[in-house]
């Protein structure tokens, strides 16, 4: 709920495009919660957050992702809730 928060409309939806403060602010958000997960956090390039969780090579990799920003009507867990599965896992 606080990533809904970013960008909430009226309706009960979320409007966090690409590359506007509030994709930012999400951005910085999942980046303070993965750090606290233990996750080293590298942002490449404009608008890419990749977290890596604790390795051990004698397990296969796991790899997932989605996206912060919404479209202008989107819901408030438009592609945000595949980050956050992500980082529930580790």
């Amino acid at each position: 709920m606080a990533t809904a928060d970013i960008g909430a409309t009226t309706l009960g939806g979320c409007n966090r495009q690409a590359l506007t403060d509030g994709d930012l602010a999400a951005r910085r958000l999942l980046s303070r919660w993965a750090e606290a997960a233990g996750c080293k956090v590298r942002w490449i390039r404009w608008a890419t957050v990749r977290a890596q969780g604790r390795q051990d090579d004698s397990l296969p990799v796991v790899m997932t992702g989605s996206h912060l920003d919404t479209q202008p009507p989107g819901g408030k867990f438009d592609g945000v809730y595949g980050v956050l599965a992500g980082l529930e896992v580790i």
